[in-house]
């Protein structure tokens, strides 16, 4: 039975040209990533290329004025990118993966980044998990629409009764047949995947192939529970197209609107103007109470006294280091409605499958908003370790040629959310189960079948 229903399938044309579909589609998004991922690698190479001639080319210019050099060397925090990002970009393209900072106030520098086209930012990347997540479900509705009503149309669905006890296991294999398709294709784009892209096999992989999995059954059963309102196949197609306007472009841009509207962000430009006047101010003000105010944040360093220069470097960098103080209120509050959104977007989408296919994609390839904040809180790290370490070496005006300048490196940050299972599969199963159950409800009340 199974064969003739898939020599019956194969045999239309709508079965090649939607195979054709997706794998050109998935071939397309595979080597965009690829170019992604190449470009990054790019990046981080020239970067610590440029890192290390930058520090050789100063540290032979400046060679007596610690204070000096510091105020141009530059130190690079990496947000290392797994070669599996190639298949979910993100907002990998959006937010800066290099992370190279002074030691002076550091509001206004973490969100330096790459000059990008908005219009090309506006359009975003076709990466796999885009076709995933909005092209194979079109497919699935070509593929299954009028499975259904088209036996009915041509008057064969009476034969198939009369043949047969349970016609609806004739239907369920048909929905199966094509079911295997889809997957197949799915899995041959991964597999094509891991040797173009030099993906390890591992439990991310394999979560991101489940999870793909798991939202082609979600659309079968949906597809399964539009074909058990026994409709005609204008209606069906009809049916299926706007639940996924809805569930694809509709939904996610409201919830993103209801997000954007319940947690605004005047904080940003607030915190850009407070770190600036904070520093600027201070050159029209008395040098004691700034470096009253470094010797609170920093009391190891109080044994440095009060300079009576006009100018010392110990008052610059401690004006600097009142910038970022005196924002910090801003920043935080920056931060934390940040976080707030991540929380309730993530909350939220575990009612829409799609927006949530998109969570865990980018949770599994280090590409989401999470990621990017808990990078934000390493560059963070990594700037204060820089200044605790050069703080004291330029307030004794230590020379240049003391430090092993070689040993500064581009470093690494590869931390990433553990993976799990039931938040990441459990959402998709009870969309299936309750799709399939509805739709066979459906199917139970019509004695036909």
């Amino acid at each position: 039975m199974y064969f003739l229903l898939f020599k019956n399938f194969i045999r239309s044309q709508s079965a090649y040209l939607g195979m054709l579909f997706l794998m050109l589609s998935g071939l397309v998004s595979i080597f965009v990533g690829r170019q992604f991922i190449e470009k990054q690698k790019a990046n981080i190479e020239h970067t610590a290329v440029y890192q290390q001639e930058h520090i050789q080319r100063y540290t032979g210019y400046i060679k007596n004025d610690l204070g000096l050099l510091l105020y141009y060397l530059k130190f690079g925090l990496v947000n290392e990118t797994d070669n599996l990002n190639a298949l979910s970009i993100g907002q990998r393209d959006v937010n800066p993966s290099i992370q190279s900072v002074t030691i002076r106030n550091l509001e206004g520098q973490k969100y330096d980044t790459d000059l990008h086209n908005p219009v090309s930012l506006l359009l975003g990347s076709l990466d796999l998990g885009f076709v995933i997540i909005f092209l194979f479900p079109l497919v699935i509705i070509s593929y299954c629409y009028n499975l259904l009503s088209e036996e009915k149309e041509e008057s064969t669905w009476i034969l198939l009764s009369v043949q047969s006890q349970k016609p609806f296991r004739i239907l369920f294999k048909k929905f199966l047949v094509r079911f295997v398709m889809i997957a197949g294709v799915l899995l041959f784009l991964v597999l094509l995947a891991i040797p173009l892209l030099n993906l390890s096999i591992n439990g991310v992989l394999a979560g991101f192939v489940l999870v793909s999995l798991f939202y082609i059954v979600v659309w079968f059963a949906l597809s399964f529970w539009v074909v058990s309102w026994n409709k005609s196949s204008r209606a069906g197609a009809a049916g299926l197209l706007c639940f996924w306007i809805v569930l694809t472009v509709i939904l996610p841009a409201v919830l993103n609107n209801f997000i954007l509207s319940k947690y605004p962000l005047p904080e940003a430009l607030d915190t850009a103007i407070e770190q600036r006047e904070a520093y600027h101010e201070k050159w029209d003000t008395d040098q004691k109470p700034t470096l009253e105010k470094f010797y609170k944040h920093y009391p190891q360093f109080r044994s440095f006294g009060f300079p009576k220069e006009n100018f010392s470097w110990l008052w610059y960098y401690a004006m600097q280091q009142m910038g970022d103080d005196e924002s910090k209120s801003q920043s935080d509050q920056l931060k934390a409605k940040l976080w707030k959104r991540e929380e309730m977007s993530r909350t939220l989408s575990y009612f829409v499958p799609g927006l949530h296919v998109q969570f865990q994609l980018s949770d599994l390839t280090g590409s989401g908003l999470a990621d990017q904040l808990r990078f934000m809180q390493a560059a963070e790290k990594f700037h204060e370790e820089k200044r605790l370490l050069f703080y004291p070496k330029i307030f004794v005006n230590e020379p240049t040629g003391n430090i092993n300048w070689n040993q500064f490196q581009l470093e690494y940050y590869n931390e990433r959310s553990k993976i799990n299972w039931w938040a990441m599969l459990g959402p998709l199963l009870l969309f299936s189960i309750l799709f399939y159950y509805w739709g066979a409800l459906n199917f139970r009340k019509q004695t036909v079948l």
